[in-house]
Order: structure tokens, then C-alpha cells, then sequence
């Protein structure tokens, strides 16, 4: 039987953010906007989002060569790529594999709403606000953004770069937190209530693993089975601190 999907595929949210950090402080002040200057895309790690990287990629060393990554995929957003150099100098693949950005796996844009907290966005844009109660967050679009609809159909199209590509392969994909859970969506076939209830259960921590692996006894030609989802053993026994993202309407630059 011919595969068409990697053997292992992991899925990793990038490390905690100086945006997360800046988001919280935001709005835990109950101001309008996150103190973040320059461009979503430059927003670099934390210490502490090193520091969850790092441990990531150390409790990836110890384990069998067979279960670590031989293919590493990234955002193109810096806190992703940190978190894809911070894992593999750690010892989770081999030194010399080479991170390939992929400008699909980006976050979720948020046009006009960049930036603004939940206070923000019903002081500046309540329209946008009244918008996104009545569709939802799956289907809302802000002006010059995304809706999750539109990260899902660019997400797609990277999966079938994975299938022809890296087929038996094992696949690394360092992202965030909307693109982790748009790929559950696709691989698992569910629909909007099935990934919102999964939204709603818990965030989303930085540095968590979810991981699929191929069975083939899968639907008539086998397919990717969910192992684990956003788990932070390895930060854990790595005494490093875990830290998950509150969903407010807008960017939470994560």
C-alpha cells in the first residue's frame, strides 16, 4: 500500500512570545493596545519561551533516533523560527537539518485589529466587535485579516506539500495557536463545533506537542492518528514553567 502521509507528524506551538507577555500586561491593565512596536512577524521569544525550546528539544535528544523529526517546517514569523533553532541546537534533530519556512504556516492575520485588546476593539471598532459575536470567530474576517476559513484553506495546501514531499517521513511543523488547531481540523476531518469545543476546553501552551502518527488500519488507505494533543510533559519534567494564551476577540500575537 502506498502512503501518502509522513509516518510521524508533530505539531508544536512556538515558546512563549514577548507579544504573549505584552498581551497579558494589556489586558490585565485593561488597555486599549498591547504594548508591541514593529510588526507581528519580528516579535521575538521571551527567556522564558527559550527557555520551553530548549527543554523541548532536550527531552527530544532522549529519546530513540527513529522518534525524532527529520524533516523541520516553519512559520516564517521569528518566535517560530527561534523556537525551530532553539529545539534542534538542543539536540531534537540532527544539528545540520535544515529549518524550511513555509509563509502558510504564518499566524492568523488580523488586519485592522492587530494589536488591540478586547477593551480596544469595542472602543475603536465596535462594528467589528458585533461582527465577530454574531459569525463567530470561525467565519469572522476582519477588514485586511482572517477568518479561520481562510488560514484552513492555505493550511490545506500545505498538507499536500507534506503528502507529496514527505511522505513516511517524520515531520516537524513549528506554528501557533490558530494554525495548530486549523490542522486538526483538517486531518481529522471535524467540523466548526468539533474544533471550537476543542478551542474552548483548554489554550492552546506554548511549546506543546501534538503529535499524529500513520496507521494504516485508518479508513481504506490508512491515515494520520492523533497520539497526544497539547502536551507539556516535556516542559514539565524539564522544570520549565508552562504557559498557555487567552482567546480575546483580536491579536493575541500568538
Amino acid at each position: 500500500m502506498s502512503r501518502h502521509w509522513p509516518s510521524h507528524l508533530w505539531i508544536i506551538r512556538h515558546g512563549q512570545s514577548a507579544g504573549n507577555v505584552a498581551r497579558d500586561a494589556a489586558h490585565e491593565a485593561e488597555l486599549d493596545r498591547i504594548a508591541i512596536s514593529g510588526r507581528d512577524v519580528d516579535v521575538p521569544l521571551s527567556p522564558l519561551g527559550e527557555q520551553q525550546a530548549q527543554a523541548l528539544g532536550r527531552w527530544f535528544s532522549e529519546g530513540k533516533a527513529d522518534e525524532r523529526p527529520d524533516i523541520l517546517l516553519s512559520s516564517p514569523y521569528r518566535r517560530a523560527l527561534q523556537t525551530a533553532r532553539l529545539f534542534r541546537d538542543a539536540g531534537g534533530a540532527d544539528a545540520d537539518e535544515v529549518i524550511c519556512m513555509d509563509e502558510r504556516l504564518r499566524e492568523k492575520e488580523f488586519g485592522i485589529l492587530d494589536g488591540l485588546t478586547v477593551h480596544g476593539i469595542t472602543n475603536h471598532f465596535p462594528d467589528q466587535a458585533g461582527f465577530r459575536r454574531v459569525l463567530g470567530k470561525f467565519y469572522h474576517r476582519p477588514p485586511g485579516g482572517e477568518s479561520w476559513c481562510d488560514v484552513i484553506f492555505r493550511l490545506r495546501s500545505l498538507l499536500d506539500t507534506v503528502s507529496l514531499h514527505y511522505a513516511e517521513r517524520r515531520v516537524m511543523i513549528f506554528a501557533h495557536q490558530v494554525v495548530v488547531l486549523c490542522l486538526r481540523y483538517i486531518i481529522e476531518n471535524l467540523d466548526e463545533q468539533g474544533i471550537l469545543a476543542i478551542d474552548r476546553e483548554a489554550d492552546v501552551a506554548n511549546c506543546s506537542v501534538t503529535e499524529y502518527r500513520f496507521d494504516p488500519n485508518l479508513g481504506r488507505n490508512g491515515n494520520l492518528a492523533l497520539v497526544r494533543y497539547n502536551a507539556t510533559a516535556p516542559m514539565e519534567e524539564e522544570h520549565a514553567p508552562v504557559t498557555r494564551e487567552r482567546d480575546p476577540i483580536v491579536a493575541a500575537r500568538g
